[in-house]
């Protein structure tokens, strides 16, 4: 009689693991961000501080957040969710909250589409709508940072880099183009009757009105230079003044290294990204450290406005506008 040997299971690690690794990541972070940092300097910098710079960067990234709040609505509305668009803005700022206390950003995308849809298949579609949102912002994103790297990289005047820009542009927008081709491939080819092809053709929209991604694409720049606004201003609170330029060219930089799933809310990626970018222009690694912590701070008042808004809205969301 031969022994039976029960199928052996895959290891899984515990959910908790996840979620230690990244505090530790931040923790490891932050301790390599300071390590060159003069402390008396720092208290100097932060002492001498002038915050009505700082509330002004604030309420820059308010209406930063708020403008992608409506970017989302663009996308989200076609799809079915016609709610008006401080809803979305409402939802955005929720996001940001629970991306500041999940262990990661997707953690916030995910009770962002949980909140405007009801059932199952609806928070699928609204899933959609968030990584449609995503996208279109890593391409404004993209488009920045690699303008700003081929800029640098090789000197480039004023129209060079214009003319960078605009090829990186087309790229990004042809690469859209050929995704909505292959979505209506897709709803071509599956069943008539299949639930796939039902919910493939809720998607649509999007093939059916490519403006859409392009008005999306529109708002992310927007939201990129009005993030880049913001840090500047947050600067001018500890004495730094650089050109605009130089804002537009180092924080989609930083924000592009931010959206690695590495650390608890970018703490610890933004101040080292930010202090070796700023380093090349003159800053000091304290006052560039410092500018990076108020930086994360206008974010984190921006989640705990979202957190306070979830708290006073917690009933679940309806499917239809006028219901909700």
């Amino acid at each position: 009689m031969q022994d039976t040997v029960a199928p052996s299971r895959g290891r899984r690690f515990p959910g908790w693991l996840g979620a230690v690794t990244r505090v530790a990541a931040t923790a490891g972070l932050m301790a390599w961000a300071l390590k060159d940092v003069q402390w008396g300097r720092f208290r100097e910098v932060i002492a001498n501080a002038d915050w009505w710079w700082w509330l002004a960067g604030l309420a820059v990234t308010f209406a930063v957040q708020a403008v992608a709040g409506i970017r989302w609505a663009e996308l989200a509305r076609p799809l079915g969710f016609d709610f008006p668009r401080r809803f979305f803005v409402r939802r955005f700022f929720e996001g940001m909250f629970f991306s500041l206390c999940l262990p990661s950003s997707i953690g916030g995308d995910v009770v962002k589409a949980v909140r405007i849809a009801s059932t199952t298949p609806r928070r699928l579609l609204a899933a959609c709508s968030v990584l449609a949102d995503r996208l279109t912002g890593l391409s404004a994103l993209g488009v920045l940072v690699g303008t700003s790297v081929v800029a640098r990289e090789y000197s480039l005047g004023t129209t060079a880099a214009l003319a960078v820009f605009g090829c990186l542009l087309a790229t990004a927008l042809a690469g859209f183009w050929i995704g909505l081709f292959l979505l209506d491939r897709i709803h071509a080819t599956l069943p008539p009757e299949s639930k796939g092809r039902e919910f493939v053709a809720r998607l649509l929209p999007y093939r059916e009105r490519p403006s859409l991604v392009l008005a999306a694409v529109g708002w992310s720049f927007a939201v990129q230079m009005g993030g880049a606004v913001a840090v500047a201003l947050v600067a001018q609170a500890v004495g730094v003044s650089l050109p605009l330029s130089v804002w537009f060219s180092v924080v989609p930089l930083v924000a592009l290294a931010m959206v690695l799933p590495i650390s608890v809310g970018g703490f610890g990626v933004r101040e080292n990204a930010l202090e070796y970018l700023l380093r090349g222009h003159g800053v000091p690694s304290e006052t560039g450290v410092a500018i990076a912590l108020l930086w994360g701070l206008c974010t984190v008042f921006a989640g705990l406005v979202g957190g306070v808004l979830f708290l006073l809205e917690r009933r679940p969301t309806t499917t239809s506008a006028t219901e909700a």
